[in-house]
This record gives structure tokens, C-alpha cells and sequence, in this order.
């Protein structure tokens, strides 16, 4: 007879096996059936929220740099129903919770456009991490700004492209929207974060200001670190005692923190975060998509580092979103080659689950997945085999059965209870459509853009 299983701990041993849910304890409103499995819900904790995904609008995958200028050619298209796109299509796969890094760059539009995200998020019904951005510097090139880029544009491109350069606002009006933004907020699925974009894209007056205002308010904050091999070069000559030294003097290291990407992380860096109790995120496919390399995390471990997570950047393997392939993808890449495996499945279901939720601020929480597991099996000769290795041999979205979150029903049988996805995407594409003359306009300013960016980097020396 199939039996349900409960795997409340990922990695640390069996399934509880049971002929009915309620023989299995503390699952609430949870519904499953004979042959599936129960687990909790892992967290994809680095993302965009994009609902128009970048190869949709052109952006084709190339050096982060490179591929920066691309989203200029993002359609204009309602904050709310991009979100609600965005954590839908999340959801349907089975994961409850996001950390979503905001796009905006006019602090005029931020608080109108948190609250449509926080609202997607709410009839969606997942859990959500709201990272604010915050940027001063550096719009184009990491070194001067956009006046670096000139000689590597037509004069035409360049007098069509100069008006476009950002006026960014004064950093306590900055740091204000994002207050407005956290008061605003009555959904307890959400929490407001702050989000500099990453250190080469903010002064030192700001990363300052944020580091006084996270331990003044007990905000936490999420930012891009140390992602290309081009922001290693140019925050080295930035900072002679080291960005993370830097970060560390001014305050801004904490267990109040998470880093994105860290791909050019050096060990003594990661020493210091874990000391400081920071959190890392991994992003394995976005890394390798945007030619960036591959994170440290074997070597994290190795060495007792920083704990860390799993976000999918808006960019996963199959450009679907599946952060069940994501996981699988940083399995094997940090696998080893030795006898014995150092990489393990408890850690990486730590770092999907217990990590990710601590970066959400949502630690003490029972959300859960039901998977068809008896799909993943029927084939199998054996009805023993480890579940979490099953999971990270064969696990993707579409045995994503059901999803709760905070005791309510998310998603039942792969389909959302609370929205419409197939409506709302073709709202959406609708909405992108009617956009497009205008990004016939920008695609060739878009091209040129991006020439000059590689031409710029091109020009340093000892960087592939």
C-alpha cells in the first residue's frame, strides 16, 4: 500500500511513513495523498521578480557587464501583475518564499511600487523578503561613471544616450522610502529589507548610512557582493584594505546581512563574514549564465565559513524558474572528487530551507511542499532509498503537488488557489506588447551600449 511520507528534516534521515495524514503530527491544514511526500518548503532566497524574463525582451546572457545595459530594453508594464507573474510562477513549483530585490531606481515610484509587490505577494500567498534599492554612484562603469563610456560611443549615441543617465536622490530621502515603505506594510508574510545594490554602485556615505540605519531599526539588509571578476578589480583599487575590511569598520557586517553571488570571494574574506554571522547566497546558474565563475562554497565549507543559501537570480538553468534544478545544479558543482562526499545533503537542504528562511527574517515558520513522490520512484526497484537523495537526483517543479504556507493552501494539484496564471501572464505579455515601438527605438542605443561597455572593460589589464 503507498503511505504518505513526512520529511521534516532533509538529509538528516528517512521519511516518517504513515497510511493517513493524521497519523502524522503538527501539519495542520496540510493535504496529501498516498504516495506523496511532505517536506517543508525551501526558500529562493535571491531574486528580481521578473515576470517578463530577460531572453524575452532580448537580453540575451553574456558578461554581467556586458549584459547590464540589456535591461534597459525591459517593457513598462504594471508593477503589481509583473510580481504577481513573477512569485505565481514561483510558486507553482512548489517554493513558498522570496527574496525579491526591487528594480526601481526612482525613489518617487519606490513606495507605490513596493506596495503593488507586497499585494502580489499576498494574493499569491507566499512568504516575501522585500529588498528596497539603493544606489548613488557609477550608473555604467564601475571606474568614473558614465563620462568612462564616451569614447567608445558615436557622438550621436552618446547625445541620445546622456539624458538618460540618473539623477539619484539624497540618501536620507532614500533611506526615508524605505521607512515609509516598512510602515506601510500590514501583510506578516512580508519583511522590508534594505537593499544597496552592491558597494560599487554606492558611496561610502551610503553604505555608511545603511550600516547605522540597520542597527538603529534592526532592519536587515540584502546586497549584491563581489559577483564578476571586474567588481573584484575595481573595489580592490577602491578599497587597499579590502571592501569586506571596509564593510566590516563601518558596521555593516552582521547577522542582519546576506551577500549575493560572492563568486570572487577570497577565504580570508569568507572568514570574516562567517565571523560576523552574514549570511551568502549562491546563485549557481547566474553565475555561470553571466560568465562570472563559480561561487566558493566547497571551500566555505571546507573551512567552517558563512552559512548560505540558494536564490535563483531570476536566471535558473532551464530559464524556468526551477529552484529544484538549482539545487541539483550546486550539488554537483561542489560534489568533490574524493572517496568520501564532503558536500552533503543536509547541508544543501539547510541552506535551501533553514538558511534561506533566516534571510527572509522568517525563521520560525511551518511551511510545506507536497511532491509527487511516488512519481519520482515508480520506477524504482527499491522503496528505501534516501528521500533527500531522490529529491536531488530527480526533483523538479512539475511534481511540485501542493504548496502551504502559514496553514493556508497555496497551490493544490500544480494549480494556484488564488489567481488566474495564465490570465495574469497574458495580461502581462499584453501589457509588454503594446510596448514594444519603443523598444524597437532603444534596441540599437541598447547594442551600442553594450559594445562600449565590453570595449571599456577590454581595456583592463589581466581580466579575461
Amino acid at each position: 500500500m503507498k503511505k504518505i511520507r513526512l520529511l521534516k528534516c532533509p538529509g538528516y534521515g528517512p521519511a516518517t511513513h504513515a497510511e493517513r495524514l493524521t497519523d502524522l503530527p503538527s501539519l495542520g491544514a496540510v493535504t496529501a495523498l498516498p504516495g506523496d511526500l511532505i517536506m517543508p518548503s525551501p526558500v529562493n532566497a535571491h531574486d528580481h521578480g521578473y515576470g517578463i524574463r530577460t531572453l524575452d525582451f532580448g537580453a540575451t546572457d553574456d558578461a554581467l557587464e556586458v549584459w547590464i545595459p540589456g535591461l534597459r530594453l525591459r517593457p513598462r508594464t504594471d508593477a503589481y501583475l509583473e510580481a504577481l507573474v513573477a512569485f505565481g510562477r514561483l510558486a507553482r513549483t512548489g517554493v513558498g518564499a522570496t527574496m525579491h530585490c526591487h528594480n526601481s531606481l526612482n525613489v518617487d515610484r519606490l513606495v507605490d511600487e513596493a506596495s503593488a509587490v507586497m499585494r502580489a505577494a499576498g494574493d499569491v500567498g507566499i512568504r516575501l523578503g522585500l529588498s528596497c534599492p539603493l544606489l548613488d554612484r557609477d550608473a555604467w562603469a564601475y571606474d568614473g561613471g558614465p563620462q568612462r563610456l564616451r569614447p567608445f560611443l558615436s557622438e550621436g549615441d552618446w547625445n541620445a544616450l546622456a539624458g538618460t543617465i540618473p539623477n539619484y536622490a539624497p540618501i536620507h530621502a532614500q533611506l526615508d522610502a524605505v521607512e515609509t515603505v516598512a510602515a506601510a506594510n500590514t501583510n506578516l508574510l512580508v519583511d522590508v529589507q534594505y537593499g544597496p545594490i552592491g558597494p560599487q554602485w554606492c558611496s561610502n556615505a551610503l553604505l555608511e548610512a545603511i550600516a547605522e540605519a540597520s542597527s538603529r531599526h534592526d532592519r536587515r539588509i540584502h546586497m549584491h557582493l563581489l559577483e564578476s571578476p571586474r567588481q573584484r578589480a575595481w573595489l580592490d583599487r577602491r578599497f587597499p584594505e579590502g571592501v569586506v575590511t571596509y564593510l566590516d569598520k563601518i558596521g555593516f557586517l552582521s547577522p542582519r546581512l546576506a551577500v549575493a553571488h560572492g563568486v570572487q570571494l577570497r577565504p580570508d574574506e569568507l572568514e570574516l563574514l562567517a565571523d560576523r554571522g552574514v549570511q551568502v547566497v549562491s546563485n549557481p546558474t547566474a553565475n555561470l549564465r553571466l560568465r562570472s565563475g563559480v561561487a566558493p562554497i566547497a571551500s566555505t565549507i571546507a573551512r567552517g565559513g558563512p552559512a548560505f543559501a540558494i536564490g535563483l537570480d531570476g536566471t535558473g538553468l532551464d530559464d524556468d524558474q526551477d529552484l529544484w534544478r538549482e539545487m541539483r545544479l550546486l550539488y554537483l558543482l561542489h560534489g568533490g572528487r574524493g572517496l568520501t562526499q564532503q558536500f552533503t545533503a543536509q547541508m544543501l537542504f539547510d541552506a535551501a530551507i533553514k538558511v534561506g528562511r533566516q534571510i527572509i527574517n522568517a525563521s520560525d515558520v511551518q511551511d510545506f511542499t507536497i511532491v509527487d513522490y511516488q512519481a519520482l520512484i515508480a520506477d524504482s526497484l527499491f522503496d528505501d532509498v534516501d528521500e533527500a537523495e531522490v529529491l536531488l537526483t530527480r526533483m523538479r517543479a512539475g511534481f511540485a503537488r501542493g504548496l502551504f504556507v502559514a496553514g493556508q493552501e497555496v497551490v493544490r494539484d500544480g494549480k494556484l488557489t488564488g489567481m488566474d496564471f495564465d490570465a495574469a501572464l497574458s495580461e502581462l505579455l499584453a501589457q509588454a506588447k503594446a510596448d514594444l515601438p519603443r523598444l524597437e527605438r532603444q534596441r540599437p542605443l541598447v547594442s551600442a551600449l553594450s559594445a562600449a561597455t565590453r570595449a571599456f572593460y577590454a581595456t583592463w589589464p589581466g581580466i579575461d
